[in-house]
């Protein structure tokens, strides 16, 4: 394989910002340059042992002889693993490609060997506020800040959870209800029959009184209309009512 023809800065690693949780920082971009030297355009790719968490722009272009390109890497707002810190790496792919060969570059990929490419790898290192490597598994003080908190952010994404009656709870409580419903009703049936007393004995004295009109000095009148008495029994019967209603509601809220 032969060696990698681009200069690449920084040489071995990419530093990147992360909080204490392990979180990168936002809008926080770190940058690649690649120079081409030599007197030949050279081809190249950028990757990443893990595409998802980096935003890598451009990944690929073609370098002309003596020029150079800066490479922006962008990370996703996404947590680094504990585990996997330190498999974060970088690869950059070249091949010199004389003038007379550029048309299809998409194509010249294709048609590469293996061994034509030129590989040069950097790590990556995560930095946090206080400037300690995250890296760094002996750093105990960053690493206890990082599991507080997870453990607070796992703590508020728990969501509240209601204390439920027991089964027990809810079957003598549907007891009494029950109870309570069929004594009200039996009131009730009572107060109807009341009810049906009261008409007929209102009735009776009505037809006892007696219904012809009277004809006093030339002038005929009706019978005299009967004060109504109140219905005690209806209005006892909506209430009752109205308690079930209430009972049965507030039990089943």
């Amino acid at each position: 394989m032969p060696n990698q023809v681009l200069t690449i800065e920084p040489q071995n690693e990419l530093k990147f910002k992360v909080d204490f949780s392990g979180l990168f920082e936002q809008g926080c971009t770190t940058y690649m340059r690649l120079i081409n030297p030599s007197s030949d355009a050279v081809l190249f790719k950028i990757k990443t042992t893990a595409p998802k968490k980096y935003c890598v722009r451009p990944n690929s272009g073609l370098l002309t002889p003596n020029s150079k390109i800066e490479i922006a890497i962008t990370p996703q707002p996404v947590y680094v693993d504990q585990n996997e810190k330190h498999k974060h790496k970088f690869m950059v792919q070249s091949v010199s490609v004389p003038e007379g060969k550029l048309s299809n570059i998409d194509q010249m990929w294709k048609e590469i060997s293996p061994d034509q490419l030129m590989d040069y790898k950097l790590k990556c290192v995560f930095e946090t506020p206080r400037g300690t490597n995250l890296n760094d598994s002996g750093d105990n003080a960053a690493q206890n800040e990082v599991n507080k908190k997870r453990v607070a952010v796992a703590d508020e994404a728990k969501p509240t959870l209601k204390t439920l009656p027991t089964s027990e709870n809810v079957e003598n409580d549907l007891q009494k209800a029950s109870l309570e419903v069929i004594h009200l009703r039996e009131e009730e049936s009572k107060l109807r029959q009341e009810n049906l007393q009261l008409k007929e004995e209102l009735l009776r004295l009505h037809q006892t009184a007696g219904g012809d009109a009277r004809v006093v000095r030339g002038h005929s009148y009706g019978p005299e209309k009967q004060a109504q008495a109140p219905s005690l029994p209806w209005m006892a019967t909506t209430i009752v009512m109205a308690l079930i209603g209430i009972l049965i509601g507030k039990f089943f809220m």
